[in-house]
């Protein structure tokens, strides 16, 4: 059970081979050659077995035979025999290599695989290559070399093309997967082994396409929470929605939404071909850069200039050293040596020069890689510079790159550095960019560790009057709600609006203004005018209430000549909104396929689609992502004291995106929305105009199902009876629960952390603690049992401290119905009813998420976990495949 579900697959000891013929002269095609020459061009570490099922008494030697794994490389109908015979022999994993498979063969074999309980890799892959396993299942090309870099395409001439290149540039890999359309075994589930292998330590993808934006997602967050993880993404054309009916869902692009949600789950985007090999030269290094200041160490002025310009381009920061770092690094240079901003040597470096100013840089703390610029200098060996860096290399601790200038001379150099693993390039702003990528990694960690509630801690919205009034939209069988419904929905959020009355003739127009105080805003009030200002549907600061009827009447004919078809409600009266040197703002909503609902903020105004000024999160936020959100737009430079107006409230503003959240989250039948404009100013936010689309909803549409990315599930926290007195709370894990997590393994005894871990651990590794306390929602659940401790200070103050004294978690099974468990209770604590009751709810919680089983290996010296497992009426009996062990079920 601590093997990964794919293991078969990538990491198999037996392989049975049906490629329809035992002899060379009878292969079907010229790829069913090649997949033979490519699997005995090197010796693979487990046992090849080459099955001919054409031949006569086949299925009777077939009985004999057993294996982790089936390749087949045969005629899309042959390829579905052979894959019913390798489920016969009881094959755990099938790939079939190949091209041109029609939709129905593959669902075929999708569901020959299903039915035997194979995991199958393709139909239409090139395969795949484990090179330190000296396995070559692909026909993409020669088995590149080992390394810790994996490659997952979904293009196989990309594929073959960037092994083509890695030959060249000394790039090793881990695993190399190319899927093709209609593979069974998808993205998600191949970057879910990656996660987890221990070979890879960094990840390179190319994608097309998704077909599960949850699945995607989830896997995508476990894998970079683990290890950097690049992607390139073809398809970057915007997809306008030409049927959108609020500015948001006309200025959204579904490529917009992909760097959002690649953003959110840690992950690092690149835009090119270019690019990509670059990042693949960092990762390969394996960099992992913790900041973006990059310091620039040259021996000529203009290449380190245009390396700062784009360091400045890119939104990079120059590593500058400090007064007193420069001062000690001056007396070891040449005279002529500049070290005001960049580190320049002057033409007179030599080797010893560079090696004394990037040992400096590695050592300045405001410096988070170091990038070297040589140009050919006269007299000056560029191989003993690049022998330099070469030896620094592994005690920098910093990334390290270069960019050697020129060609012919520098050849040689070229050559060491490839060889001690340095990404080298041939322009400063290829190498820049290259920092710039992989620095990006550093940034979106910090969006990925952001675990928002569903809901803020201030004051509940109104929930339940919210969902009437878009059922009684809904029932009108209308989809757009009027401004009146819009704002009221706001209300429903707490989000601040301008009061808002619906005048149905002039009389009332008149008296209600009168009565709001001059001036006035008029607006038609329809729910078939997309754009009210496209038709002359808005007017604003109306003085008298001569004005206000002279423009209801104008505006109510207008209306009706331009849009004749549209119902008209009447016109609305508000009272200007008076904020001094307020900026118009808009926050939106649009729905995309597949990520779902997606949070925008820019500019507002009239003008919203020529600025395009947007930026994009995915729900739900918290105080950090909102923010983040606001210092992504382009409209964020105006917020601060501008031109004379004071600073806006941007804590306000802040709130508003939080409510907005709120509303996506528990509001799946909204489909778009337009806050434009919310003015802000230094006195706070208030929505002036809203329009919100609502569409039916399926009733699987429950418990955030709509969403991409699940939010803290609050519904699991209670607080429960200690037996012996006090209390205790039991809810759901998040990031911030990782230093008390750590102590309570730190204070088990060694035999407590045995049995858990079994191990001799004696605190958790940084990269399991991240695993255990940064988990996805929607494929396991960890519940805390938190016990709040008062403590006297050393001023004899009192101090209220939290501590975690019990964990119980399931993680679910590839099965998708049953779910494996664990549990460990702080030994100070055993016999006062946690670990019953941290049982029960991690099953109630696994019940609700529709599991049908759990269960949990536990030692067989363990009796008190035994004893509980069979008093809460789990069956317990022996592992099979290891004595020590008991396996210990429950049906939910």
């Amino acid at each position: 059970m601590d093997k990964h579900y794919l293991t078969p697959l990538f990491q198999p000891d037996t392989i049975a081979v049906f490629t329809g013929s035992a002899t060379d002269a009878e292969l079907p095609g010229p790829q069913a050659r090649q997949l033979m020459d490519a699997l005995r061009a090197q010796r693979f570490a487990g046992t090849l077995v080459f099955l001919d099922v054409h031949t006569t008494g086949t299925l009777a030697d077939l009985a004999q035979t057993r294996a982790d794994l089936a390749i087949i490389c045969l005629p899309p109908a042959e390829a579905l025999e052979a894959l019913e015979v390798a489920g016969r022999i009881k094959c755990r994993a099938a790939l079939v290599i190949g091209s041109g498979t029609p939709a129905d063969v593959a669902t075929a074999m999708h569901r020959t695989a299903q039915r035997h309980g194979m995991y199958l890799l393709g139909p239409n892959s090139l395969g795949f290559q484990r090179p330190q396993r000296l396995l070559n299942a692909s026909v993409a090309g020669p088995l590149a070399a080992a390394g810790s870099l994996a490659l997952v395409s979904q293009s196989g001439a990309l594929t073959a093309s960037i092994l083509d290149w890695s030959s060249q540039n000394s790039v090793g890999f881990s695993t190399v997967v190319s899927l093709g359309p209609n593979t069974c075994v998808d993205i998600a589930q191949v970057l879910d082994f990656l996660a987890a292998d221990p070979h890879t330590h960094s990840i390179v993808v190319y994608l097309e396409g998704i077909s599960s934006a949850r699945r995607f997602m989830s896997a995508l967050r476990a894998a970079a929470n683990a290890k950097p993880v690049v992607v390139l993404k073809a398809g970057r054309k915007a997809a306008g929605n030409k049927a959108a009916q609020t500015h948001s869902g006309a200025i959204v692009g579904s490529d917009d939404v992909f760097d959002a949600a690649l953003r959110r789950a840690g992950a690092v985007r690149v835009r090119s071909f270019v690019e990509l090999f670059s990042a693949a030269k960092c990762l390969a290094s394996r960099y992992r850069p913790v900041g973006k200041r990059l310091a620039i160490v040259t021996n000529g002025g203009g290449p380190g200039v245009l390396a700062a310009d784009w360091v400045s381009e890119i939104e990079l920061e120059l590593g500058v050293l400090s007064r007193e770092t420069a001062q000690a690094l001056q007396a070891q240079l040449a005279p002529l040596a500049s070290l005001t901003d960049l580190i320049d040597l002057s033409e007179e470096a030599t080797a010893t020069h560079y090696r004394a100013a990037i040992e400096t840089a590695g050592k300045e703390r405001s410096v988070d890689g170091v990038l070297v610029v040589h140009s050919p200098k006269s007299g000056v060996n560029a191989a003993e510079v690049a022998h330099a860096m070469a030896d620094l290399k592994d005690h920098l601790g910093k990334p390290l790159l270069c960019c050697w200038m020129g060609d012919a001379s520098v050849g040689e150099a070229r050559e060491v550095l490839a060889g001690a693993g340095i990404p080298s390039f041939r322009t400063p702003e290829a190498a820049v960019g290259a920092f710039g990528n992989i620095a990006s990694f550093y940034e979106n960690q910090q969006l990925l560790q952001q675990t928002p509630p569903p809901l803020s801690t201030l004051a509940q919205p109104d929930i339940e009057g919210a969902r009437l009034l878009i059922e009684n939209v809904l029932a009108e069988r209308r989809q757009v709600l009027t401004e009146m419904e819009s704002k009221a929905l706001l209300s429903a959020f707490h989000i601040p609006v301008t009061q808002t009355i619906l005048a149905r003739n002039p009389v009332e127009a008149m008296m209600i203004a009168t009565q709001l105080g001059y001036p006035v805003a008029l607006k038609i009030d329809s729910p078939d005018v997309t754009h009210k200002s496209d038709v002359s549907g808005v007017a604003l600061n109306v003085m008298n209430a001569v004005g206000v009827r002279d423009v209801f009447l104008t505006m109510m004919q207008t209306v009706a000549k331009l849009q004749p078809g549209a119902r008209i409600n009447g016109v609305t009266i508000q009272k200007m909104a008076r904020n001094h040197r307020g900026r118009e703002l808009y926050i939106g909503l649009v729905t995309d396929d597949p990520f779902g609902p997606v949070i925008a903020f820019g500019a507002g105004g009239t003008m919203i689609e020529l600025i395009n000024d947007r930026a994009m999160e995915l729900p739900p936020l918290n105080q950090f992502l909102a923010r983040r959100l606001i210092q992504r737009s382009r409209v964020n430079q105006t917020l601060g004291e501008w031109r004379g107006a004071s600073a806006v409230d941007r804590n306000a503003l802040e709130h508003v995106l939080l409510r907005v959240s709120e509303m996506v989250c528990e509001l799946p039948q909204l489909r778009e929305m337009d806050i434009n404009p919310i003015i802000v100013d230094a006195a706070g936010a208030v929505a002036v105009d809203a329009r919100i689309v609502v569409a039916n909803t399926p009733a699987a549409a429950r418990n955030h199902s709509h969403l991409a990315i699940l939010p803290y599930p609050a519904r699991y926290e209670h607080v429960w009876p200690m037996r012996g007195g006090g209390e205790y709370t039991i809810r759901p894990i998040h990031p911030d629960d990782a230093q008390m997590l750590q102590d309570l393994v730190q204070s088990l005894s060694p035999e407590s952390r045995y049995f858990r871990f079994v191990s001799a651990l004696r605190e958790l590794p940084p990269a399991m603690l991240s695993r255990l306390t940064l988990i996805d929602y929607d494929r396991e659940m960890a519940l805390v049992a938190i016990h709040r401790e008062t403590k006297t200070g050393t001023s004899g103050e009192t101090i209220e401290t939290e501590r975690i004294v019990g964990v119980s978690r399931y993680i679910t099974n590839p099965d998708k119905a049953s779910a494996e468990f664990s549990l460990v209770v702080a030994d100070d604590f055993n016999g006062k009813g946690l670990g019953s009751r941290l049982m029960l709810s991690i099953m109630e919680a696994a019940r609700e998420k529709g599991l049908t089983e759990i269960e949990g290996m536990v030692l067989a010296n363990n009796p008190s976990m035994l004893k509980l497992m069979k008093g809460l009426g789990f069956t317990v009996k022996r592992f099979a495949e290891d004595p020590d062990f008991m396996i210990a079920s429950h049906p939910l």
